[in-house]
């Protein structure tokens, strides 16, 4: 059978306050188009569907149009979806009612029963073209520190109890599946050895020092099909655990990455095929100069080289453009200058970012900086304590601060 592996969508993205709206659509569209073109009997969302807990009108009616268009195209491809650190549990599982009568199961939070965890809500079989359940899909999502169990253990506790909760779904799996069905996870997460885009990527479960360890999923998992990391890459070096990426690119940084959808072929209970799909770039990403910086005279010269815009095109298709430039000295006029260059010009200025030199350092030393407004919390956090205090800051401490982090975004909801 035939799955086909999304995530990270983050349906509401603004980049600098522009809105992503039509290039989630054409994704949508091209989704479609490929799920009804490759023949795909169940589609896989690792989390993040939405960007924020609580997202625009506009965001959801692109979700909830999205479902409904492909139940009436695909009538029997199953679909199911985790719950990213991105997400509302609640908000996700609130259609829950209707999406059960569509064959599409969401599991926003980890869902408990009276004495355990609930595997009727965990565990989702696939079916392949003709009815027959050829997998089934232990669909874990985001774990928050408060859906871990306590457990007395020498090593990370946040670690080991995340290893328990997956432990324990992939074994009832296990008790379910019949000869020759496959066993497939889901998971939103952040894995050892992985990279993270640094501007638009949450450190999630406690900091990247709690990055989760690969043998959570043993051999006998055909296939992990995780979310979180925006950049498609595999895990550990192997084949079957797989980050999908994310369909857009979410920061100016992450305008290099591939992004795809994976498709994946189950062979009996084994992998087949890993097959990544390149996911049409609608709007470009432009930065000014490619590398490094260059000195206000230098840039003008490159912007006054851009495309010029042709008339009546749509301004939402102009790349969206970054100018960084360095300067001896504080320069008033610095946006004047750039905005005036780029009339008529097909791009939209995104970013500007200033560098500065007079200290004896090199150009080529000289890096831009990160504004307040693309740091992490965390990272805010960190830099507070240590104006602060003399010592380095506790673990216990950092945990401490993200258990409350994620108290206060989920209030939002």
């Amino acid at each position: 059978m035939r799955l086909l592996h999304t995530s990270d969508w983050h349906l509401g993205h603004t980049l600098y306050d522009v809105s992503r709206e039509a290039e989630h659509a054409a994704f949508l569209d091209w989704l479609l188009d490929t799920l009804e073109a490759q023949s795909v009997d169940a589609l896989l969302v690792a989390g993040d569907v939405f960007d924020t807990a609580n997202p625009s009108a506009e965001a959801q009616a692109a979700w909830f149009r999205f479902i409904a268009r492909a139940r009436e195209r695909l009538p029997l491809l199953d679909i199911v979806v985790i719950g990213g650190n991105h997400d509302s549990a609640a908000r996700l599982e609130a259609p829950d009612p209707l999406f059960a009568a569509l064959k599409v199961r969401v599991v926003g939070g980890l869902p408990r029963g009276p004495e355990s965890l609930d595997f009727e809500r965990l565990l989702v079989p696939l079916h392949d073209a003709r009815g027959q359940v050829q997998a089934w899909v232990a669909a874990v999502p985001y774990l928050r520190p408060a859906d871990l169990p306590l457990i007395a253990t020498e090593g990370d506790r946040l670690i080991e109890g995340v290893r328990e909760v997956y432990g324990l779904t992939l074994e009832a799996a296990r008790r379910r599946r019949q000869p020759g069905q496959a066993l497939v996870a889901m998971g939103h997460c952040f894995m050892v050895g992985t990279e993270l885009s640094q501007l638009s990527e949450r450190r999630i479960l406690g900091g990247n020092q709690h990055a989760l360890p690969v043998d959570l999923f043993p051999e006998d998992v055909a296939y992990a099909a995780l979310g979180h990391l925006h950049k498609a890459q595999r895990v550990g070096g192997r084949e079957a655990v797989r980050y999908s990426g994310s369909p857009l690119p979410l920061s100016l940084s992450e305008a290099g990455y591939q992004h795809q959808v994976l498709l994946v072929e189950l062979e009996a209970e084994t992998l087949g095929s890993v097959r990544s799909l390149p996911v049409p770039r609608t709007v470009d990403m432009w930065r000014v100069p490619e590398r490094n910086e260059a000195t206000l005279e230098e840039v003008l010269v490159q912007l006054a080289a851009l495309p010029k815009a042709e008339a009546g095109a749509a301004e939402r298709a102009w790349p969206y453009l970054e100018v960084c430039v360095t300067l001896p000295r504080p320069e008033p006029a610095l946006r004047r200058k750039v905005e005036e260059a780029l009339v008529g010009k097909a791009a939209r200025l995104v970013k500007l970012t200033p560098a500065y030199t007079g200290t004896g350092v090199a150009l080529a030393d000289v890096q831009p900086g990160i504004s307040l407004r693309e740091r992490t919390p965390e990272e805010v956090f960190k830099a507070r304590y240590a104006r602060d205090y003399k010592e380095a800051l506790a673990p216990h401490l950092l945990e401490a601060f993200h258990a409350l982090l994620t108290e206060v975004e989920e209030e939002a909801t």
